[in-house]
């Protein structure tokens, strides 16, 4: 459990980092473009789809962690949603980086979506289904 708590504590990092650089990391990385900011999974949605599926995976990496204290499932959910909608909107004012709504919609689609499965299988006592589904 505790390498699942440094993993979530990394994965947040590298979150910040690469909403917080003021270009793309990624792009510079992979085609030496600081204003590139490539579509890792090839879809119509554009970069929106890798915003998606990074949120759920942060928001499952946080209620995995969090999974046995209650009290704490409805808040981390609501933290990390702040925090997709506070990351998105300083695109207004970091140089090289733009404010899309698309982001900022799958941003909280990965979260929500994540949050109501784990609320359905934490109901019904079966978050062992739910860990096989995610990891098969």
């Amino acid at each position: 459990m505790k390498s699942i708590k440094y993993l979530y504590y990394f994965s947040i990092s590298i979150l910040l980092i690469i909403y917080l650089f003021p270009g793309s990391i990624i792009g510079i990385l992979l085609y030496g473009d600081i204003t590139y900011q490539p579509v890792l999974v090839k879809n119509s949605l554009g970069t929106a789809l890798n915003h998606f599926i990074f949120f759920i995976y942060i928001t499952f990496l946080a209620l995995i962690v969090n999974f046995k204290n209650k009290k704490h499932f409805f808040l981390i959910t609501l933290f990390i949603i702040i925090t997709s909608i506070l990351l998105e909107f300083l695109h207004l004012i970091i140089p090289n980086r733009e404010f899309e709504f698309a982001d900022l919609i799958a941003n909280i689609a990965g979260i929500i979506i994540v949050f109501v499965f784990f609320k359905i299988f934490k109901k019904k006592k079966c978050l062992n289904i739910f860990f096989l589904f995610l990891f098969f």
